[in-house]
Order: C-alpha cells, then structure tokens, then sequence
C-alpha cells in the first residue's frame, strides 16, 4: 500500500503544474472534438477530475452561449472552450466565453493575433495555445500565451506533420516556464508518466474519451473505433498545391476516397473557369463539417468522416469516463512502481 501510496505522490508531483494551471485533480485534458465534445463528455471529464474542453467549432456565439450554459449546469468543476482563430466572430465568441466566466480558451487552428490573447487574459480567463514548433512555441509565449499543447500527426482530426516523439524532445527542454501538455496517440498512463518525466505539465487525449459512454457519438461510431487498429487511422493527401489542405487523421473508408476525388473535381472546376480560387477552395475545406456530422451524429461511417487517432488500436471496450481516467493515473502508479523495484531490486 505504501508503494503504491509513494508512486502516486510522484505523478502528483510530476503534474503538478499542469494540475494547477487547469485547477484539476489530473492533469489530463480532453481533446476538442467537433460534435463530440459537447456538454456531457465535457462536464464527465471534469466531474472524473479531469479538464473537459467544449469544441465551439463553426457553432455561432448563440449557440456556444447555449452549450457553455448546459454545461455549467452539469458541472461545478472547470472547462475549458476550443475556439477556433479562423472564426469570422473570433471576437464575440471569445466575449461568450468571458460573460460566463469560461475559465480557459484554447485557441486553435492557426497563430492567435495579440489582441485576442490580451483580450482573453484581460478577461479573466487563462490561454492556451498550439505550438507545432519550437520557434512557435516562443513567439506564443512572448505574445502572452499561458500554456501550449503540442500535438503530434498521431492525433485524429487535422494534424501537423511532426510525431509527438520528436515535438517532445524538440520543445520540452526548451520550453519551462510556462505548462506544455502533449497530445496526439496517447492511450496509456505509462506513455503520459515517460512524457511527463521530459517536463511535460500534462496530456490531452481525445480518441479515448470519442469512444466513451457519456460520449453522444453513434453507436455505429464507437463500434467502427472498437473494430480498428492503429494503421487504419490514416491522413488525408493533398491532391495538387494549388489548393493546399490540412492533412486530416481518421479511419480510412469511402469518405475518404471521396474527399480525393472532390480535390481533383473543385481543381477542374477553377480549371476550367467554373469556379474561382476562392470558391473551389472553400469547397474543399467545407467538405469536413458534413462528413463529420454524418459519421458522429447519423451513424454513417462508410461515406462519413470517422475521424481517429492512431490511439484507437487501444480502444477495446467502450467504458465510462471515470474508469478510462482511473486506468490512466493506474497505469502511470504502476510504471512508477516497477521502475522502483528495478532500482532497488538486489544484484
């Protein structure tokens, strides 16, 4: 007992920080998600000690409003928000979140401008931003930004180009005074302690929780996660420069082969002067919000998009929120402990 008791008093203090920063019981963050990460995965993670974060997506400030509001209805805990830069109402939806006292907005899906993170911040609440570089990661810290995630290209959804194995030895020595959670294939508690001994303040996990009870996704969703391995979930191609496109990670099915085959229409389209730059490329990147809907919220997940990340060969049952975090913080005790009795085992 008092092994295990010790152990846990190491992770403790090996996320501390995070834990602090986020005002959690575990520095364990869930990944925003678009039509996942919603009110009731948000608010279980936070009630399981975690830190829920609600994926505001393309949803109009009315309609975050709404969600921050149900979700402060199930939990007392914090939450976080996800917004995304590129969103026409940036600033409306960041006035939403500070209205009703948001403690955290992560802003994600390109480099925040100054003023939003001062916006933020002279707000009350913490930001948060991604970092997928070193040089990245110190010009957010510079302009204000109070953590980071760096997220590998193991990650479902939109990714970057670089793993999470090589982020981590490139930002973590250099990046210490403020948390960086790592994110992107996590599945294990023991993998999380190996990053946290790097310097990491804590992790964020989304496949996992995706796959949840609490999670609203369709059935037909967590059983196509609890059907694949790891090499299923694969990244979309960029069909032709001309329209550049962010690499998208999910289970590999015709939706996928379709979004190859709507490139290579919207290219002949402008091509051939029927659409403009302009219109063939929001063609493209509008593609994404159906194709996720129909596969999270109606099941199809054949045509739909089933995004994953590489994480998902370590999905085999569909648990409740609260035991997926205690088998994390479990594995990670246990890590701890085998590597005492090694230490101290005689000869």
């Amino acid at each position: 007992m008092s092994e295990t008791l010790n152990a846990r008093a190491t992770l403790d203090r090996l996320w501390k920080p995070g834990c602090d920063f986020l005002g959690s019981e575990v520095a364990i963050l869930g990944g925003a998600m678009s039509w996942v990460s919603e009110r009731h995965l948000v608010s279980a993670i936070s009630n399981a000690g975690g830190f829920g974060v609600i994926a505001c997506g393309a949803m109009s400030p009315e309609r975050l409003e709404e969600e921050i509001v149900a979700t402060q209805a199930m939990t007392k805990r914090p939450f976080g928000v996800n917004l995304i830069t590129m969103h026409p109402e940036l600033d409306r939806l960041v006035d939403v979140c500070l209205a009703h006292n948001v403690s955290h907005i992560v802003l994600a899906g390109g480099v925040p401008n100054s003023a939003t993170i001062r916006k933020v911040r002279d707000g009350g609440a913490r930001a948060i931003g991604f970092a997928p570089a070193l040089a990245l990661g110190k010009r957010l810290v510079r302009m204000g930004i109070e953590a980071l995630i760096i997220e590998g290209s193991e990650a479902g959804g939109h990714v970057g180009p670089v793993s999470l194995t090589v982020l981590a030895q490139e930002i973590l020595p250099h990046i210490r005074d403020v948390p960086v959670f790592v994110a992107g294939g996590l599945g294990r508690g023991d993998a999380i302690l190996s990053y946290l001994e790097q310097g990491a303040a804590g992790a964020q996990l989304g496949t996992l929780f995706a796959a949840s009870e609490e999670s609203i996704a369709h059935e037909n969703f967590k059983k196509a996660f609890l059907r694949a391995n790891a090499r299923d979930a694969v990244t979309t191609v960029q069909l032709d420069e001309l329209f550049p496109v962010i690499p998208v990670r999910g289970l590999s099915n015709e939706g996928g082969r379709r979004y190859a085959r709507l490139q290579g229409e919207a290219l002949q389209k402008f091509q051939s002067g029927e659409l403009t730059k302009e219109e063939a490329q929001l063609s493209i990147e509008h593609y994404w919000a159906g194709a996720l809907r129909r596969a999270v919220i109606e099941g199809d997940v054949e045509t739909g998009s089933v995004m994953a990340g590489q994480s998902v060969g370590m999905v085999k049952e569909v648990r409740p929120v609260a035991e997926i975090i205690a088998t994390l913080v479990e594995q990670a005790v246990d890590a701890i402990k085998q590597r005492e009795t090694r230490i101290h085992a005689p000869g």
